[in-house]
């Protein structure tokens, strides 16, 4: 699976998902141009990477920075060939009746909103190009509901309808568009909410959490990104429209 000299922009690139991916990438050639909200963490994970990546720090959800931040890729390398449509966050836990409406408007602003602006400006320039490959950061969230996470959960059902309608939308023009699904990833943000789900009892959020999948444990960020390298693929031509559990078999068991 080369990707030698075609142009990856990954948003959320400062956390673990995107870390990985970013890695895994540039081993295979990649040139990349790494998006997150905060410029000294998206440093941080830059550090290491050959080939000069380009570093933009941008909020998804503001339309004149996702504007900004494909034209500056477009600019410097001329095309987008991949696009890791990757930046979320999980927000604050509780009933849906104690959920707050500024929070609920934070997770969606990030995970649908800053979801969509992507699509919208990097699909204008792989349609013009009639060629590009489009995974979106989805959740098992996505398929089934999870008590206490309401506006996540909602925000990642409403993923999954943009991944498909974005995948008719551009299939016509030789652009692909699917979608991972992955369960717990043994990251920052599982960590946030273990602490949100039991605060002072995160080893025992752990145990319950990977005890819900039939694996027993928690996905690696490696093994996402992976996935995610599958699907930007000349290996997946033939691939668009769909999403993929990554999970532990935790959607079958749930089923």
């Amino acid at each position: 699976m080369s990707f030698e000299n075609q142009v990856v922009v990954i948003t959320g690139a400062a956390g673990g998902i995107g870390i990985a991916a970013a890695r895994k990438f540039a081993a295979q050639g990649a040139k990349l141009v790494l998006v997150d909200l905060f410029p000294e963490a998206l440093a941080r994970a830059a550090e290491g990477l050959p080939g000069d990546p380009l570093l933009i720090a941008a909020d998804v959800s503001q339309e004149g920075e996702v504007r900004g931040y494909v034209d500056q890729a477009v600019a410097r390398y001329g095309r987008i060939d991949v696009f890791l449509n990757n930046a979320g966050i999980n927000g604050d836990f509780g009933p849906l009746v104690d959920q707050t409406i500024e929070n609920f408007h934070k997770v969606l602003d990030v995970n649908v909103v800053g979801a969509f602006l992507g699509l919208k400006h990097v699909m204008k320039v792989m349609i013009a190009q009639k060629a590009g490959a489009i995974v979106n950061t989805a959740s098992n969230g996505g398929l089934l509901g999870a008590p206490g996470m309401s506006p996540y959960i909602a925000s990642k059902h409403a993923l999954m309808g943009l991944n498909k309608t974005a995948a008719l939308e551009a299939a016509a023009f030789g652009v692909r568009v699917n979608a991972v699904a992955p369960s717990g990833v043994d990251t920052a943000m599982i960590r946030s909410i273990e602490t949100n789900a039991a605060p002072g009892h995160e080893a025992e959020a752990r145990a319950r959490f990977e005890a819900s999948v039939p694996m027993a444990r928690y996905a690696t960020a490696d093994e996402i990104a992976d996935l995610m390298l599958f699907l930007a693929s000349d290996k997946a031509s033939f691939i668009t429209g769909a999403y993929y559990r990554i999970d532990g078999g935790q959607g079958t068991a749930s089923a």
